[in-house]
């Protein structure tokens, strides 16, 4: 029986545990990432750990999100991000540099390697052979501190692609089609494998946007093989001595398969407010636009913004739109400028904003009220783009070029589409800090008066009682539990002032209930916790009191980020049981070590004499976290 890919990397990184679907493994962790927004909750569990020195062969630390600095609290953040990376070896981005997710597999991703990064796009590296991974900031700190990280070994899906692309029909499709197929809970405990004769059409940028949006899947993470395509990629980015060639045996078994035939995709769009509602460009018609955002981690690359610049020369941005555009790298952003192509942008009208993650994360270029906003971003969740009323469309840069031109959602089958040529970029590093000569007793810590403690949690006692304080429906994602914008960005490291806006959008009243309450529950529905892998989702509940989460499903991230809090996430065995919980039921836990143990749990609601049965599904170093109060609890105890 052949090995997929996937399995074959995992293997060759397996330090314990048996890889087989289901069974908890533990895996070297090779290289990780942090980004600012969850960066300074991972520096700071770090050195809460006391860590002489980090065991991964690389970390960096990326400035990508919070660079709007309109006052000293970004800047403080990344000044004591900056701060801890050299007392630990990690190397340091600076703002302006780009978006960590593009500029890693630029730099530093090497085919066969595992990362692990503080974001839910790190699987973008997958677009080049790794084995990359999204995960809460805590679980960062600990594979730099021990250099392994715990998961529950994946299912692995093929997605076996055959035919070619046709003019005008991209990645970005290809990745929308899946969503289409899957939903965004499709891919949860599994990894997504892309096979077929279609890769070898793709590139390397093309394979990253695919792999980027697996997280939109509930992925794992995705892969693709590492060939001739990924060999190009690596020299053009002056590193062809990093490449590896792998792929799956030829034979390699997998738990499921969806085959795509990209000779019959069109362009695509998501339509408000989910990345998997999915219909063609032509199905939802010439609708009016306001705004069109072109970047972020899922298609900023050198190809995309040359093909957008193809598609706006010589014409003009509609009088109604405004077209934002945002490279993924301060190298991108040269080569553009150097060959041309810049101009091109702004000569039709563009607005070239920052190197950043930027509107992706609302962090400025809201849409108009009741806007109509056309984005080549992953996520299009209501109120992420810090509008509440607008309407996100997610598509391709060449959907969105042609789009901005037209004023109205439309495609450019009609017309050419120039070839774009492969470039060649030079080596530079002059937005890199490393950390050489630096280390814990020359290097102070920089702390702001804005960066506070992050909450810990106190270990499991014999009864836990606590009363719902939110009944929310299903797909809650983390920007509905922790929003994130140009607003509350700056406060990332301070969880007291985050909690004021704890569910905002959902219900205001809910940080001011949760502290009348004391200790608090909140029901979800399916899939709780979709998104982004920002811990403060958990850290910021659990400073509010919350004890446990009762849902009929959750996200992969997130629930392990409530499990590192020492929050405990419970399912649902009858979903039923659901409706029948109200705002302010008195809820309790009997023997909750004991019965955490067991594969049922029971919850006695104290208001209605009702008992729900609940499956904690923890794996034993789970349980082990929830009984010490979250993952700090657990290592400090064990050293």
């Amino acid at each position: 029986m052949g090995k997929t890919l996937a399995y074959k990397i995992l293997e060759n990184h397996l330090v314990e545990g048996t890889l087989k679907p289901g069974e908890e493994i533990k895996i070297r962790i090779d290289q990780t990432l942090t980004q600012d927004s969850t960066g300074t909750m991972v520096y700071l569990q770090l050195e809460a750990m006391d860590v002489d020195e980090i065991q991964t062969e690389l970390s960096v630390a990326y400035i990508d999100h919070n660079t709007l600095q309109t006052g000293f609290e970004n800047a403080d953040d990344h000044e004591f991000i900056k701060s801890v990376a050299k007392r630990h070896g990690v190397l340091f981005s600076k703002p302006g540099n780009g978006i960590c997710h593009q500029l890693h597999i630029e730099n530093f991703g090497i085919p066969g390697k595992t990362l692990l990064g503080s974001d839910s796009h790190t699987p973008t590296g997958g677009g080049i052979g790794m084995i990359a991974i999204g995960a809460g900031g805590l679980d960062v700190a600990v594979a730099m501190a021990k250099g392994t990280y715990s998961l529950i070994a994946p299912k692995v899906i093929n997605v076996k692609l055959t035919g070619k692309l046709r003019p005008w029909v991209s990645a970005k499709d290809i990745i929308l089609y899946v969503l289409q197929q899957l939903s965004v809970k499709g891919g949860v405990g599994k990894i997504v494998e892309y096979t077929g004769e279609g890769v070898k059409t793709l590139s390397v940028t093309d394979r990253a946007t695919i792999t980027n949006m697996g997280a939109e899947l509930g992925a794992t993470t995705s892969i693709f093989e590492s060939d001739e395509n990924t060999k190009a990629f690596m020299e053009s980015q002056g590193r062809g001595e990093d490449f590896v060639p792998l792929a799956a045996d030829p034979d390699a078994v997998y738990d499921e398969t969806l085959e795509v035939n990209l000779s019959e995709l069109e362009p695509l769009a998501a339509k408000p407010h989910s990345p998997d509602n999915v219909d063609s460009v032509r199905n939802i018609g010439p609708i009016q636009i306001d705004q069109v955002a072109i970047g972020s981690c899922t298609n900023s690359s050198y190809t995309d913004l040359m093909k957008v610049a193809s598609i706006l020369r010589g014409n003009k941005v509609a009088e109604n739109v405004s077209l934002v555009i945002s490279p993924g790298s301060s190298r991108i952003l040269s080569k553009l400028a150097s060959n041309g192509a810049l101009a091109d942008m702004i000569d039709a009208g563009a607005r070239i904003i920052e190197n950043a993650c930027g509107p992706c994360i609302g962090m400025g270029q809201s849409p108009k009220s009741g806007g109509v906003s056309l984005r080549t971003f992953n996520r299009n969740f209501k109120g992420r783009s810090g509008t509440k009323d607008a309407d996100i469309y997610l598509v391709s840069p060449e959907t969105a070029a042609i789009s901005a031109i037209r004023g109205v959602l439309t495609t450019g089958f009609e017309t050419e589409l120039a070839e774009i040529a492969p470039a060649q970029f030079a080596f530079n590093d002059n937005f890199i800090v490393y950390p050489d000569g630096y280390n814990k007793e020359n290097t102070p810590v920089a702390m702001g008066p804005n960066i506070k403690p992050f909450p810990l949690n106190k270990a499991l006692g014999e009864k836990l009682e606590a009363q719902v304080v939110l009944h929310a429906g299903d797909n809650i994602t983390t920007d509905d539990i922790m929003p994130s914008d140009s607003r509350i960005l700056p406060y990332r490291s301070n969880v007291p002032y985050l909690s004021n806006y704890c569910f905002e959008n959902i219900d205001r009243e809910f940080p001011a209930r949760c502290k009348a309450a004391g200790d608090g529950v909140i029901v979800g529905g399916e899939n709780y916790g979709q998104g982004s892998s920002r811990e403060h989702a958990a850290l910021v509940p659990l400073y509010l009191g919350v004890r446990f989460v009762m849902a009929k499903s959750f996200a992969r991230i997130h629930r392990s980020n409530l499990i590192n809090s020492g929050i405990i996430p419970l399912v649902f065995k009858n979903p039923e049981d659901y409706d029948g919980l109200n705002l302010g039921d008195q809820l309790v836990i009997e023997n909750a070590p004991a019965q955490i143990e067991q594969e049922e749990l029971v919850v006695k609601n104290k208001t209605t004499g009702k008992e729900y049965v609940m499956l904690p599904g923890l794996s034993e170093l789970e349980k082990t976290m929830i009984l010490a109060g979250g993952k700090i609890n657990m290592i400090k105890s064990q050293e």
